[in-house]
């Protein structure tokens, strides 16, 4: 590992982070507040793109890109904690069956996400 490779999970965590309060924020605003659709959606969305790119980068970038891009940047988009805290409130709440449902839409869709993104990709190149 050298100093190159830090800088680029740096700075993909930073845009990735930046990038998950905007579209959150903004999914959330939209959808309302009675259920944590921001989160969600970053979560989707962030599943989507690491199986499309996961592949892509198999083939083109270079270790950096890929620290730079999936590991900061996506890795900062996505957000397992958020959810895990959003999922415990709601459970303290009493809201279990929100709880159940905030569980199983994530896992459900963010791993569907990431399948999809993979067969995009395998779609687009011909594989």
């Amino acid at each position: 590992m050298n100093i190159f490779m830090l800088l680029a999970v740096g700075m993909g965590g930073f845009l990735g982070a930046i990038s998950r309060f905007l579209l959150s924020t903004m999914i959330q605003k939209f959808a309302g507040a009675t259920f944590p659709w921001g989160t969600l959606g970053v979560n989707v969305l962030g599943s989507f793109l690491i199986g499309f790119l996961f592949l892509y980068f198999e083939q083109v970038i270079s270790p950096t890109q890929k620290a730079l891009l999936i590991t900061g940047l996506l890795g900062a988009l996505t957000t397992f904690s958020t959810f895990s805290l959003e999922t415990v409130l709601m459970l303290q709440n009493s809201l279990y069956v929100r709880a159940l449902a905030n569980v199983s839409i994530n896992v459900l869709f963010s791993v569907g996400a990431t399948l999809i993104g993979m067969m995009v990709f395998r779609r687009m190149i011909g594989g």
